[in-house]
Formats: C-alpha cells, structure tokens, sequence
C-alpha cells in the first residue's frame, strides 16, 4: 500500500472511529466525548472530502475499508472508555 493509500485509509478510519464514538458518547450523553468526537469528526470530513472527490476507484475503496474498521473498532473502544 502506498503512503497516500494509507493516509486515505488512516483519515477515513478515524473519522468513523469517531462517528462510532460519539454515537456511543450520545446515547449515554456523556458531553465530553460528543464535544470532542463532534469537533474531530467535522475536520476530518474537510480533509476527507477533497480527497474522495478528486480520487480514483482504488482511493474510494481504501476510504470504504478505513471507515469500516473505523465504525467496528470506534464502537469497541468506546464501549471499554464508558
């Protein structure tokens, strides 16, 4: 995998890690984790963004398989935090 494969990947990972977070941190409404979870979340999707738009086939399905793992371990670890 290049290195621009797997910032693509880390970028994307995160952000749904994030998503998964907060969506735990919400319905226990733990303000903390949602305030953090909601400010990361929104700037990575500005960096996300640009980068799918102008990106190939290959670079949406890195994307896709970083927010996969990123939605399966946020869910994971957040659920060990609360």
């Amino acid at each position: 995998m290049k290195k621009k494969d797997l910032k693509l990947f880390g970028t994307a990972f995160l952000q749904v890690f994030l998503v998964s977070a907060n969506t735990y941190f919400i319905s226990r409404v733990a303000w903390i984790g949602i305030a953090i979870c909601g400010f990361f979340i929104s700037y990575l999707w500005t960096i996300n963004v640009q980068r799918v738009t102008f990106g190939n086939i290959i670079d949406r399905i890195v994307y896709a398989s970083g927010a996969m793992f990123g939605g399966l371990l946020g869910v994971y670890v957040s659920k060990m935090i609360w």
